[in-house]
């Protein structure tokens, strides 16, 4: 591990301690003494799991602070991807409010934000109309730029490591560790080659611990690690469950003379029906590249819905295909993103820790925005990581001055105002509905009422058995404006070695999918998946029975398995670190 270390590209202080912990789990009865062995210790103040906008917000923000009052403070930033930016996917227009304050001299830094955004267009579409609607206050976007979101996270790694911290994409945190008194101590990365049965290859190293005095929690949405914290420390026991979306994206080269620089597109309506959240963006940036994608509600109904083949169908909306004609699909990706708001952000922090950005759900739906709210939640929980810190206080830290920061912040107070509009969908005119409170909300009560709506309980359950509904049918794929699901996975980059333990676990083995998901909704999670990574298949064991069959290869790393199986029996955890898609202009 150390030689692995000292393979990376910035130069590194090994201060590292000796430790024993609990192995690797074998699936067969050996145990190889290698997955015991020790594992090197890394000391640091602070370690930030997840290389996104808010884990690198936050490394530079302490930076800067350490060296604005002459302090030393080792920070980490530790992310799962092979380089930093590699599975960042959004839409994205960003707002540069939490950015100005960061560095107020991004523009003269390089920082890849090319293409403001001029103008906005608002339509409800019908399967061949487009009749155009008044834009929303909220999702006014002067002074905000379109950006492709990962090349905007590339630049902000260069900007942390330019200011001395310490960047290690290629290693997934795979564990929380704790003190005795239960407190959290840091966290560990998984151990890499290990084959498909558990075993040690010729290839394995063990795993390192980082030890820190504060570890701050930045996977994004629906982190691996988030997830253990939360229901170790019950976080969510005073707010609404979290509801989710999934975000479905391509990346075009169009015809330049269909090519509108600035042009800032939404929609709702079609391909969703009534009682389906969801909407739809395109998004001009700028050498002819255009983004665009749909975002589907998780807590829809039919279980024959396929996110993945509404998106193909929205492409092909005559509004739509009139862009994309012409021209090719560059790059494909896939991410769940938080839409539960205010009311679902659970509490931020443990002993020794704290949540930050999307893992803690500060996506702002309405605005349909989440970086900024990331950026400052990350700036703030520095702030306060180094308050405690250089306070020198005995015990384990606890950032208590993090929630004050919070709660006393302009994302508390956005958040607050846009809390009904996302859960005002559900009711019996869906989205008849919920567009007139929301219009009431925005340009009227501005969220200042007495009553705050709930969320309707978890996306996992919100399924109609398959004999209730009437099954979607789609389109078959053109291969010129629409594709195959395996065709798009191809345009992710994605990669995982072959010979290692699958990382989608079933907690309970297959008997939940076939008795229940196959049997009563007809097999859900080989529609929901944007990835292709589920499949019911024949079982050659037991002829006319099904297996469930897992191609992990395929995984993406969007984690809608986890939210949406309505068995809860998926547990999504890290494969080998540098797995995993390797986005392209996302």
């Amino acid at each position: 591990m150390v030689f692995r270390l000292l393979l990376r590209p910035r130069s590194f202080s090994l201060s590292y301690s000796r430790v024993l912990r609990p192995s690797y789990r074998l699936f067969s009865s050996e145990i190889d003494e290698r997955l015991n062995a020790e594992r090197f210790a890394e000391e640091v103040d602070v370690v930030i799991v997840g290389a996104g906008p808010s884990g690198l917000s936050a490394a530079i923000k302490l930076k800067q602070l350490a060296i604005s009052q002459d302090k030393d403070i080792k920070v980490m930033v530790v992310e799962k991807g092979a380089e930093v930016g590699a599975h960042i996917l959004s839409g994205a227009v960003l707002e540069p409010r939490a950015l100005d304050e960061l560095i107020p001299d991004w523009k003269e830094k390089g920082a890849p934000l090319n293409t403001p955004a001029t103008k906005d267009k608002m339509y409800y579409l019908t399967e061949s109309a487009a009749i155009p609607l008044p834009h929303p206050p909220q999702m006014s976007n002067k002074g905000n730029y379109i950006v492709s979101l990962n090349n905007f996270v590339r630049w902000l790694g260069e900007q942390a490591e330019e200011l001395g911290v310490d960047v290690y994409p290629g290693f997934a945190g795979s564990e929380i560790l704790y003190h005795e008194d239960g407190s959290v101590k840091g966290i560990a990365t998984n151990d890499v080659g290990i084959d498909k049965s558990g075993k040690p290859k010729d290839s394995f190293e063990r795993g390192m611990e980082i030890h820190a005095k504060v570890t701050l929690f930045a996977e994004g949405c629906h982190g691996s690690l988030t997830k253990k914290l939360i229901h170790k420390f019950d976080l969510r026991k005073d707010s609404e469950p979290q509801t989710y979306g999934l975000g479905i994206k391509e990346v075009w080269e169009v015809d330049p003379a269909k090519h509108e620089p600035g042009l800032v597109f939404h929609s709702i309506g079609f391909p969703l029906d009534m009682h389906t959240y969801g909407g739809a963006f395109l998004y001009h940036l700028e050498d002819n590249l255009v983004a665009l994608g749909l975002v589907v509600g998780l807590d829809y109904k039919n279980p024959t819905l396929s996110p993945y083949k509404e998106f193909q169908r929205f492409k092909l909306h005559p509004k739509v295909k009139h862009y994309l004609e012409g021209g090719k699909v560059i790059s494909y990706g896939a991410r769940a993103l938080n839409e539960g708001g205010y009311q679902s952000i659970p509490k931020l922090i443990v002993p020794g820790g704290a949540l930050v950005g999307c893992t803690a759900g500060f996506l702002n739906v309405p605005k349909i925005k989440g970086t900024h709210t990331a950026m400052k939640s990350g700036i703030l929980a520095a702030e306060a990581a180094f308050e405690k810190i250089t306070s020198e206080a005995e015990g384990p830290i606890v950032l208590d001055n993090y929630v004050k920061n919070i709660e006393n912040s302009w994302v508390y107070d956005e958040l607050k105002e846009v809390r009904n509009i996302r859960p005002s969908f559900h009711n019996p005119l869906g989205l008849w509905g919920g567009l007139a409170y929301s219009g009431l909300d925005t340009l009227i009560l501005k969220g200042r009422v007495p009553w705050t709506f709930k969320h309707g309980g978890k996306d996992s359950d919100s399924l109609t058995p398959l004999k209730d509904v009437k099954p979607i049918e789609y389109p078959k794929p053109d291969g010129v404006i629409t594709f195959d699901i395996l065709d798009s996975v191809s345009r992710t980059g994605t990669n995982h070695t072959d010979d290692q333990p699958i990382h989608l676990r079933l907690k309970n083995g297959q008997a939940p999918h076939l008795d229940n998901s196959l049997a009563v909704y007809g097999g859900p999670e080989a529609k929901f998946c944007p990835a292709g990574v589920y499949e019911y298949v024949d079982d050659e064991a037991e002829a006319g029975k099904k297996r469930f069959q897992i191609n992990s290869q395929n995984c993406i790393h969007c984690k809608t398995c986890d939210i949406k199986d309505p068995n809860q029996n998926i547990d999504w955890t890290v494969p080998e670190g540098a797995g995993g898609p390797q986005y392209v202009f996302t």
